[in-house]
C-alpha cells in the first residue's frame, strides 16, 4: 500500500532548529518525510556536504521519531534525481517536495522542471520575509504545479543568519557540541 511522502532536501549549512521545527511538524502530516543534505548549485556553502549530512543526520537520530528518515542516498545537486532516487527507494502514492517560499519562484528554472512538475507535489513553508508573490502563483497556476502553502510556523532563523551573526541557541542541542569541538563556522562570532 502507497503511503503520502515528503522530500525534505536541504543545504542545512548548519541545520538549525527551524530545521528542526520543519521536521517536527512534517512527521504530524506525512506518513513518512526522508530528509537529505544537497549542495545547492546556487548557494556557495561554509561547509562541505559531509559534515553537514553528519549534522541533519544527528539531529534526525536525535528526534528519534519513525517517522522521520534521513537517506543521504538520495542527495543529488538537482531535485530531479533526488525525486527519482526517492522513487526507487520507497514505495508511494505521493510525493510532495518540501520547498522554502523563498525558493519557490527559482523552481520555474530547475533542472528538468517539466519533469519535476510530473512526479511531485511542492509543499511550500512560508519564510518570514518572502512571502509567495501573485506573480510567482499566477505563474504556478501557468504551468499547472501542484502545491500546498503550509501554515506550519517556523523561527525566523536560517542556515545563513546562523553564519551571520546568531548564537549556539539557534543550533538544536544536539548538534552544540560537535559545531564547537570541530571549529565549525568559526569564521562567525558565536556565542553561548
Amino acid at each position: 500500500m502507497g503511503k503520502s511522502i515528503a522530500l525534505f532536501g536541504t543545504s542545512a549549512d548548519p541545520p538549525t532548529i527551524g530545521h528542526k521545527k520543519i521536521l517536527e511538524e512534517l512527521s504530524e502530516i506525512y506518513a513518512f518525510t526522508i530528509s537529505y543534505v544537497s549542495n545547492n548549485p546556487n548557494k556557495k556553502h561554509k561547509e562541505d556536504i559531509s559534515i553537514r549530512s553528519h549534522l541533519l543526520k544527528t539531529l534526525v537520530e536525535d528526534l528519534n521519531n519513525p517517522k522521520i528518515l534521513f537517506n543521504q542516498s538520495v542527495s543529488s545537486q538537482w531535485a530531479v534525481e533526488s525525486i527519482k532516487k526517492c522513487q526507487k527507494f520507497y514505495e508511494f502514492n505521493n510525493l510532495d517536495f518540501v520547498i522554502g517560499s523563498d525558493l519557490i519562484k527559482d523552481i520555474f528554472y530547475w533542472k528538468n522542471f517539466d519533469k519535476i512538475i510530473k512526479e511531485v507535489s511542492f509543499f511550500v513553508i512560508l519564510r518570514e520575509g518572502y512571502p509567495v508573490e501573485s506573480n510567482t502563483l499566477k505563474m504556478l497556476e501557468t504551468y499547472n504545479v501542484k502545491f500546498k502553502i503550509s501554515s506550519i510556523k517556523i523561527p525566523n532563523i536560517s542556515s545563513s543568519k546562523f553564519r551571520l551573526n546568531s548564537n549556539y541557541s539557534n543550533l538544536p542541542t544536539s548538534l552544540i557540541d560537535f559545531v564547537k569541538k570541530n571549529n565549525l563556522y568559526e569564521s562567525t562570532k558565536l556565542v553561548e
